[in-house]
């Protein structure tokens, strides 16, 4: 069986085909109900994750399930249009794969967006919040396993786990766009099921801003090769317990189509200015 390094660069040399001599800077993942961000890109080369090697398909719905690069101005940029996740099947090892392909393809950046339940009380439903940290309660970890020393150590730091360089960037773009842009902790869950009320009062106890099912292993495996991140929730709907009434997926896709304008602001104005 081939190596986890192994297949990375398998699936990063038939990218490097499809895209052609494009040297991608930033990586960004799109998260439910986000991806129309992809068509802001000039150039665009689209390639369905099914013809990519070892590639984790993404069968949730509002993920596109196919890496666009192409530009955002003048910057180069790869975009996954969707994710896979835990709740799909897959181990945290192969959710994070993508990030180990967009790091052999030579980014320099990673910017992760979500669909997130609002804990905050502060927080309004729509509303944009950067990511300053995350509690990990997925149960599982995506450096479980052999390690690649050539990657990153065997226990690597995560007390900056998202660029404060870069919130900061986020938080001057937000500000001249005219919106506030807040901070805030994320719970990974493995879901699929939405957390009941009383799970979501623990969160709130242990310091969690909002929760959502996905982020966590690819900022993990981005810490681990050195990777800056940056990282951007949308809170598509108020966590369970929150407002007295049942979530629903379709809200959260909704809200997110509500949000586009916004956030593809924010990403266009930030993503130009983030440097390795």
């Amino acid at each position: 069986m081939s190596s986890l390094r192994e297949q990375a660069a398998a699936a990063a040399a038939v990218v490097r085909r499809q895209i052609g001599g494009v040297e991608p800077a930033v990586g960004m993942v799109l998260g439910s109900g986000l991806g129309a961000f992809a068509d802001e890109l000039t150039a665009r080369v689209e390639v369905p994750y099914g013809d990519i090697p070892h590639w984790p398909g993404s069968t949730a719905i509002g993920h596109a399930g196919k890496l666009v690069s192409g530009l955002l101005g003048t910057t180069p940029v790869i975009v996954l249009a969707g994710r896979a996740h835990l709740y799909e099947g897959y181990s945290a090892r192969r959710v994070s794969f993508p990030t180990r392909v967009l790091h052999t393809l030579g980014i320099h950046s990673l910017v992760l967006t979500n669909a997130a339940g609002g804990i905050n009380l502060s927080y309004s439903q729509g509303a944009l919040v950067a990511l300053s940290d995350h509690i990990n309660l997925q149960g599982t970890n995506p450096l479980i396993g052999p390690n690649e020393d050539d990657w990153g150590p065997r226990f690597p730091d995560m007390s900056e786990a998202y660029s404060k360089e870069y919130r900061a960037l986020a938080k001057e773009a937000a500000a001249a766009l005219g919106f506030t842009l807040p901070e805030g902790v994320y719970a990974a869950l493995s879901g699929p099921s939405y957390e009941t009320p009383a799970e979501i009062r623990y969160l709130r106890a242990i310091g969690a801003d909002l929760v959502g099912m996905s982020t966590a292993p690819e900022a993990i495996v981005a810490n681990h090769m050195g990777l800056k991140v940056l990282a951007i929730s949308c809170v598509t709907n108020m966590a369970a317990g929150v407002l007295d009434q049942k979530i629903d997926h379709e809200e959260v896709l909704e809200t997110g189509r509500q949000v586009r304008t916004r956030f593809t602001e924010l990403l266009k104005a930030v993503v130009p200015r983030l440097r390795g």
